[in-house]
């Protein structure tokens, strides 16, 4: 495979993990994403939440959760109090139901600067793939594989790569940013 094509994939993989990471950052709107990894301690191991229970949104403003086996609905409550993500679980019969309280403008503009972190922190996981892979065609250069050419031709598309994926996230965070900021 060639080392352009290599570096399209691992920074592809990056971008999905970034807008994992994105997903699970608080809005003002209730998502599944808030609490679908919270790890809860059933049948003696501790297991994800989203492999538990089916995770809906019935509301703006509400979480409904639906565990499979509707003896862990205790379980699962305690997991999501234990996470700290200042939501109430309420149990009801089988399923629980979590009413997401409203954002002040102070912790918004805390969960934005999550995001510039993550945001920077998938930049910086981009250039250190650009750096590894300008590294490899470099190694080819010197071991007599591709000619001069060649190995300018691939760190030009490798920068490109660099550039449209880091252009990628920017706009992938001034939407996250432009909804968490919604009040």
């Amino acid at each position: 495979m060639s080392i352009p094509k290599q570096t399209k994939e691992k920074m592809q993989a990056t971008i999905d993990h970034f807008k994992g990471d994105l997903k699970n950052l608080r809005t003002n709107r209730a998502n599944s994403g808030m609490v679908e990894g919270v790890t809860v301690e059933v049948y003696g191991s501790p297991m994800r939440l989203k492999e538990l229970a089916n995770i809906t949104t019935p509301e703006a403003r509400q979480i409904l959760i639906t565990p499979f086996d509707p003896q862990t609905a205790q379980a699962i409550a305690k997991g999501i109090e234990k996470a700290n993500l200042n939501l109430q679980p309420v149990v009801e019969g089988s399923s629980i139901r979590i009413n997401v309280p409203p954002m002040d403008q102070s912790m918004r503009q805390e969960i934005v600067k999550q995001g510039k972190k993550k945001a920077e922190d998938a930049k910086i996981a981009i250039r250190d793939i650009r750096r590894k892979q300008n590294d490899l065609i470099k190694k080819q250069k010197s071991s007599g594989e591709i000619a001069e050419d060649v190995m300018k031709k691939g760190e030009k598309e490798i920068q490109e790569l660099t550039d449209q994926f880091c252009k990628e996230i920017d706009t992938l965070f001034a939407a996250k940013e432009k909804e968490i900021m919604a009040v």
